[in-house]
């Protein structure tokens, strides 16, 4: 096969790698296994040129892209519906979406994996026809983003600390909003804390992310919790991926999801896989089955194929 690797040099682990000593093992592990490779290494305000220019290339069968959520997410959006596949170097502070599709956490065990990797297959989904791979939220996983962004960190550790602040505070001043969520012919409305609509349903008992990325359906998650002590459990269980042990989370899953906003939505914002975006008042969210061409180890082909 024929590589072409958009290497983000500003995201994720990639910015403390020495990208010219990791560039040359790429090239000898996938050339050894007698594919071809190009890599382009860019800052990160050129990643989605990097990325268009990839995407568009006929001569190209995968597109590896090594960076944070935002260049794994850039990169799924340019290849959702197309024939090309894309191939993940998990470089993030979670890689979650990369955890769902078994690819290895390290990123040498990674290329390894690629080198007999098979192609398969999975779910996209889109927000008011913007494609994400993992994750829309609003309410607390929203504040919680924006604040972290107002911290610095130069490390995933400082990334995992600041966070944990930003949750710290989220959970003494929680965000409350007005919404109302349509789910095939039903519609509630309610008072919430968060609303999390995934890519898939997550899988318990460990990291929040699809244990079958290739569902075809998505994941609705909707917290009213509102004291210190609900919201502490509320995340604490997300961390140990216990969500339905939690008696302030309804879980429903639909192919379409309609989000309305009656709170200000000037007041608040978005995270669409890890980024703020902006809050429209009304949001259709949508599964696109089988949207995204993956290249993951053939242990995890084999064991989708059975």
């Amino acid at each position: 096969m024929k590589f072409a690797a958009v290497l983000n040099r500003d995201g994720g682990t990639l910015r403390t790698t020495d990208l010219d000593t990791f560039s040359d093992r790429m090239r000898q592990t996938l050339e050894a296994a007698g594919h071809s490779l190009s890599i382009d290494v860019v800052a990160g305000k050129d990643v989605e040129e990097s990325l268009d220019s990839a995407a568009s290339r006929r001569t190209v069968d995968v597109v590896l892209a090594g960076g944070g959520d935002g260049t794994i997410s850039a990169a799924a959006a340019r290849l959702m519906g197309k024939k090309k596949a894309l191939a993940i170097l998990p470089a993030g502070t979670m890689n979650l979406f990369a955890r769902g599709l078994g690819i290895p956490q390290s990123l040498d065990a990674a290329l390894v994996s690629f080198a007999d990797g098979e192609i398969i297959a999975v779910d996209m989904a889109t927000a008011n026809g913007q494609p994400f791979v993992h994750q829309f939220s609003i309410g607390m996983h929203a504040k919680m983003v924006q604040l972290r962004q107002g911290m610095e960190f130069g490390s995933r550790l400082g990334k995992i600390r600041a966070s944990a602040q930003a949750a710290w505070t989220t959970i003494n001043n929680p965000p409350a909003m007005n919404v109302t969520l349509g789910i095939g012919e039903a519609e509630m409305t309610a008072r919430i804390t968060g609303i999390g609509v995934t890519n898939n349903l997550f899988g318990e008992g460990h990291l929040p992310y699809a244990d079958n990325p290739a569902g075809g359906v998505l994941g609705i998650y909707v917290t009213v919790a509102q004291q210190r002590a609900e919201l502490v459990k509320f995340l604490f269980n997300i961390a140990r991926g216990k969500w339905r042990d939690n008696e302030h989370v309804e879980i429903h899953q639909s192919d379409r999801t309609v989000l309305k906003i009656h709170s200000g939505s000037r007041k608040f914002r978005a995270v669409m896989d890890g980024e703020l975006v902006r809050l429209e008042r009304e949001t259709t969210i949508e599964i696109r089955p089988g949207a995204l061409n993956v290249l993951v180890p053939a242990s995890i082909a084999a064991a989708k194929a059975a």
